[in-house]
């Protein structure tokens, strides 16, 4: 089966490929650094016996920070290597880590480029986080003798639907027959796991890594120097990591919201820089007096909605706002971490589509610090519900503030487990 799965695999290279030059249409990154893809790349002489983290994007980056903190705090003489997949994840570990680490995008699953890879890179431990389950790149790590763990590990329904076809089902089972160790998020994710074929004893429950992040201690300052800005007592919200088909939504409901209090202010945040424009575009075109970060630097008076067209600078608004709608959950991309505006307090809104973080959501929303909207068109109503109702919004960001911390620790769980693994 695997062979038919690498003949796929070159099969479908050509349009990885395209579509890699499709979206450098939007995004000009996408274009660079393309040799890496395919395994070639100048490895430093330093990195034999690395410790290698395999972050997809933005969100598996910022989910394994704390892990990579750890990393460098527990074992500083080891060379760190994190591959992403995405431009928008290679920005944020040049952000949150610059040259402490070595970066390089993780190759297509290709026999010949995963080689070279591991020849480069001399891994003594692979960290995968989330979910990414590569059956070459997995039979390599284990014919290569280099222990593999999957960290941080989560599983949809969705996702558990498209690993159990039966002509994938075995080829699943033998890749994850080469994980020495799962550690998963919660029950529900150790269960799934199990279901397709990771060996029950090699599967544990290690919590979610986004409990454990960093809050910046200046965000609660930074985020009174911004209502400062706009005007103490003034209506705020934030949009937060929104996608195509959800940013006319958000919009459409700070115009219901300003029919209301129309010196209410909309912050917006699109999840990818190729989204900046567009959604500037249709702040424009639906008459709002608008700024952007990038343009302006703060949100003023005059301003209705705000552009946040950066990358990593969310926290200070989310202490700023009153309220917090977590993107990616109108449409189903399965929504972002609402655990960061819970760190800070503030009072989240999330969509009906949350898969990507089911048990998180439902003890936020169990707990009184979030609420679900059905639909986009609810959304406007439920924002104005909570900025009319200062109590409620402060009653909603204590339970949030609860649930976040409650669900700390999982660093420290999964360091144990690294120890362990790097003693045999």
């Amino acid at each position: 089966m695997r062979f038919l799965y690498t003949l796929a695999m070159y099969l479908v290279t050509p349009l990885i490929v395209l579509r890699l030059a499709l979206r450098g249409f939007r995004s000009r990154p996408y274009y660079w650094r393309w040799a890496e893809r395919f395994g070639f790349f100048n490895a430093p002489l330093n990195l034999r016996d690395s410790l290698w983290v395999h972050a997809v994007s933005v969100g598996e980056v910022n989910a394994a920070e704390p892990l990579i903190k750890a990393l460098k705090r527990d074992y500083p003489g080891a060379p760190l290597v994190v591959t992403t997949v995405t431009p928008t994840g290679t920005a944020r570990v040049r952000q949150l880590f610059g040259d402490s680490v070595f970066h390089i995008y993780l190759p297509y699953d290709l026999p010949y480029a995963v080689n070279r890879f591991l020849a480069g890179v001399r891994p003594r431990l692979a960290l995968i986080v989330e979910t990414e389950i590569w059956p070459n790149l997995y039979f390599a790590c284990r014919r290569r003798g280099i222990p593999l763990m999957i960290v941080n590990a989560r599983l949809s329904e969705r996702s558990l639907r498209g690993y159990r076809p039966r002509p994938l089902r075995g080829m699943v089972r033998a890749a994850l027959s080469c994980v020495d160790l799962v550690a998963a998020q919660s029950q529900t994710d150790a269960e799934r796991y199990r279901l397709i074929g990771a060996p029950p004893e090699r599967v544990m429950v290690c919590g979610n890594l986004k409990s454990d992040m960093p809050v910046p201690q200046d965000a609660p300052a930074a985020g009174e120097r911004l209502r400062e800005h706009w005007g103490a007592g003034r209506p705020v919200w934030i949009a937060a990591s929104t996608h195509e088909g959800e940013e006319q939504a958000v919009l459409e409901a700070h115009l219901e919201v300003l029919k209301h209090l129309p010196d209410a202010l909309l912050l917006i945040a699109p999840r990818h820089p190729e989204r900046f424009r567009p959604v500037e575009h249709a702040v424009r075109s639906l008459g709002f007096a608008f700024g952007s970060y990038g343009a302006d630097g703060m949100p003023s008076p005059s301003h209705q909605v705000f552009v946040i067209d950066a990358m990593g600078q969310l926290m200070p608004f989310y202490a700023a706002a009153g309220v917090a709608f977590v993107g990616g959950s109108l449409v189903p991309i399965g929504g972002h971490n609402a655990l960061e505006p819970a760190s800070l307090g503030t009072p989240v809104l999330v969509g009906p589509h949350t898969f990507n973080s089911e048990e998180i959501t439902a003890s936020l929303i169990d707990d009184g610090g979030a609420l679900r909207v059905p639909g986009s068109g609810a959304l406007g109503e439920t924002v104005l519900r909570l900025l009319c109702d200062e109590g409620r919004r402060r009653d909603m960001g204590r339970a949030a503030r609860r649930v976040f911390e409650r669900e700390r620790g999982a660093v420290g769980r999964l360091m144990a487990l690294i120890a362990a693994q790097l003693r045999k």
